[in-house]
C-alpha cells in the first residue's frame, strides 16, 4: 500500500497514561529501524513477519527499562522457525536513543510459504530477560508458545509471570511511502493496567486461566478495574492498521481518537535506532575459553579464525595465535 510522507514520530515509542482508567501504555512506530534489522539477512517472508512482530514487541516492552539496561526476547520452538531473538538496549544517557537488534534462526528446508507465520514456530517457549548490568542477577521469565501470535504470548507472559493485565494491538508489513521505495513499517499500541497489590491475584492464579491453565487479563481483575479494562479494550478494538503504522496519523491524535474519554496524558517520546554491540574485543572474549587445540579446529585453510555477528552481519578475521586462553596478545598490526 502507498502511505503519506514520513514524519517525526517514526522510530519512536510514546508512553502515555489514561488517568480515568488507571491504565498506562505506549504507542510505537518503527520504519527505518525495522528496515535496518531485516536487511541484515535474506529472510523468507514468514520469518521476516515473525522478526518484525518480535522487534515491535521489544520496542513497546523495552521502553520501560532504565538507562544502560538490556531487555531481550527469545522465542524458541520445535518448528521451522527455531529461534527469534531480539535485544533492546536502554539509552546510555537521558535524551539518547535506545537501540534494537534482532535475529532469526530457521530450517530453510522446512519453511512453508503462504501460511500463518506463527504456525512455523511449533511448540516451545516465549521468554523475556532483563540484564541490569554488572554485579546484578539477570531476570528471566518464560511462558509457553500459545494464543496464535507473538503478541498473544506476550500478553500471557505478563498475566502469568507479572500478574499485570496487558494488551497489544500491532500492525506491520511492507509499504511504500509517497516518492520513496518499498520498506517495512510497523506500529502498535500496548496497554497495561497499573499494578496493585491484591489478595485476589493469588486466588486468580489458582482458579483462573484458559484450557492450558494460562492466566488472562480478566482472571486477575474484578469490579471497577475489570470494567475499566474492558471499556478501554473496546476502544482499542476500533483501531485500524493504517492508524497503527502511520505515518499520516500522529500518535497523540490516535490516543485522542481512541481514548479521549479516558483523559490520556503523554510523556516524552523515546527515539529508537538499530544498534549492535558486537566488536572484535567481544569476539576475542567469547573465544577466550578455548585451548590452542580447540582454536586449531576452528582455523580455516588459509590460517584464519573467522566469526560473523548473527545480528548485524559484521565479519571478523583473527590470527589464531592471538585468540584462546593460550593465545598471545594481538599486535597493533593484527588489530588493523
Amino acid at each position: 500500500m502507498t502511505l503519506g510522507s514520513k514524519i517525526a514520530w517514526d522510530d519512536t515509542v510514546l508512553p502515555f497514561q489514561l488517568d480515568h482508567s488507571d491504565i498506562r501504555g505506549r504507542v510505537a512506530r518503527l520504519d527505518g529501524v525495522l528496515d535496518d534489522v531485516l536487511k541484515q539477512h535474506d529472510y523468507p517472508p514468514v520469518i521476516e513477519a515473525l522478526v518484525a512482530e518480535a522487534a515491535l514487541l521489544t520496542a513497546l516492552i523495552g521502553q520501560t527499562v532504565k538507562l544502560r539496561w538490556k531487555l531481550s526476547l527469545q522465542i524458541r520452538g520445535d518448528g521451522p522457525a527455531r529461534l527469534i531473538a531480539t535485544d533492546y538496549y536502554g539509552p546510555t544517557e537521558d535524551g539518547k536513543p535506545a537501540r534494537i537488534r534482532a535475529y532469526a534462526s530457521f530450517d530453510e528446508t522446512r519453511i512453508q510459504a503462504d501460511v500463518d507465520p506463527f504456525s512455523q514456530i511449533g511448540r516451545g517457549f516465549f521468554g523475556i530477560m532483563i540484564d541490569q548490568g554488572k554485579g546484578m542477577t539477570p531476570y528471566q521469565g518464560i511462558t509457553p508458545i500459545a494464543g496464535g501470535s507473538l503478541s498473544a504470548c506476550a500478553q500471557t507472559y505478563f498475566a502469568q509471570s507479572e500478574q499485570i493485565p496487558t494488551r497489544f494491538s500491532l500492525a506491520f508489513g511492507k509499504s511504500v511511502l509517497a516518492g520513496d521505495d518499498e520498506g517495512w513499517r510497523a506500529g502498535g499500541v500496548m496497554l497495561q493496567h497499573m499494578p496493585k497489590a491484591s489478595p485476589l491475584r493469588a486466588e486468580a492464579s489458582e482458579d483462573g486461566g484458559d484450557d492450558q491453565g494460562l492466566l488472562r487479563a480478566n482472571d486477575i481483575l474484578d469490579g471497577d478495574d475489570e470494567e475499566n479494562w474492558n471499556r478501554v479494550n473496546m476502544h482499542l478494538d476500533t483501531v485500524d492498521e493504517l492508524e497503527l503504522v502511520g505515518p499520516s496519523v500522529h500518535p497523540t491524535d490516535l490516543l485522542v481518537r481512541l481514548f479521549h474519554e479516558e483523559k490520556p496524558r503523554v510523556f516524552d517520546a523515546q527515539p529508537v535506532t538499530f544498534g549492535c554491540t558486537c566488536s572484535e574485543d567481544r569476539v576475542r572474549q567469547s573465544l577466550s575459553i578455548y585451548s590452542a587445540k580447540d582454536i586449531g579446529h576452528m582455523t580455516t585453510d588459509d590460517g584464519k579464525v573467522t566469526a560473523d555477528c548473527q545480528f548485524c552481519g559484521a565479519h571478523y578475521v583473527l590470527d589464531p595465535a592471538t585468540v584462546g586462553f593460550e593465545g598471545s596478545a594481538p599486535s597493533d598490526e593484527d588489530q588493523d
